[in-house]
């Protein structure tokens, strides 16, 4: 059995895969925030976990609590912290400095070339960041983009301005379709509305730039920025995990960086 753990800003995702699983079929899999990173299930002991892999962007200190997690639950299992490299599953990092490309971005890359070999690709993760990443035709990641997420937009115009309130994704209505369409009837619906242009705004320049690609939607924050796009895309689950899943086999043990 192959444990696949994606280690993110605000969640921590995992899925338990079976070592002949197709690309993407999960047996169980589940999302943590980190104040309950010890809730993470005792079953992964019970699984028959041969296999481990680690996207960690949380930090040090998220990394150090995994490691011991997994060397407890999990004592013959081999453990490999994924990185960033110069080129790995059909993916060539075009980063300046590869080893500083978010290895989240790598991952997801990689997932979005798993699943759509042949296209050009943008690939959109919208969580606490979005990030908007290039990947052409012959598999080279050209670089990207990176803005706040729309939980933090909205956030920035709350704590920053005097009258404008704090919104949930959903608006005043609880649907994100009315503010998506434009101009809005209300002051929340219209931050909701101007944080959603924004962030379609960068993932439709994004495609302009590539030129002919498909847009691959990913994150907690996709369903909310989806209606708001006129570019076509294909929103994908968990596009880090399939990315590590899709990588296992080619990978040696090494150490995660932060873009």
């Amino acid at each position: 059995m192959l444990l696949l753990i994606d280690a993110g800003n605000t969640r921590i995702k995992w899925a338990l895969a079976a070592d002949d699983a197709p690309l993407g079929q999960w047996s169980d899999s589940g999302a943590v925030t980190h104040a309950e990173l010890n809730h993470l299930p005792a079953s992964w002991r019970h699984a028959g976990v041969t296999r481990a892999i680690v996207s960690n962007v949380a930090g040090g200190k998220v990394r150090d609590q995994l490691q011991l997690m997994l060397m407890l639950m999990l004592p013959a299992a081999i453990v490999t912290w994924f990185a960033s490299v110069p080129e790995l599953a059909g993916v060539r990092n075009g980063y300046r400095n590869p080893a500083q490309l978010g290895c989240d971005r790598f991952a997801a890359a990689i997932g979005a070339r798993a699943l759509e070999p042949a296209k050009a690709l943008v690939v959109a993760t919208c969580g606490t960041a979005t990030t908007i990443d290039a990947v052409n035709l012959d598999g080279d990641f050209i670089g990207g983009m990176i803005v706040p997420g729309l939980a933090l937009m909205a956030a920035a115009l709350a704590r920053n301005t005097a009258q404008l309130p704090q919104i949930a994704a959903g608006g005043a209505s609880g649907t994100c379709n009315t503010a998506a369409a434009g101009f809005a009837d209300n002051t929340e619906d219209a931050i909701l509305s101007g944080c959603l242009s924004a962030q379609a705004g960068a993932i439709e320049r994004a495609c302009g730039l590539l030129g002919p690609s498909l847009c691959m939607l990913s994150g907690g924050a996709a369903r909310h920025i989806a209606p708001a796009l006129s570019t076509p895309y294909r929103m994908v689950d968990n596009l880090v995990l399939i990315g590590l899943h899709a990588t296992l086999f080619n990978l040696q043990p090494a150490t995660c960086n932060r873009n």
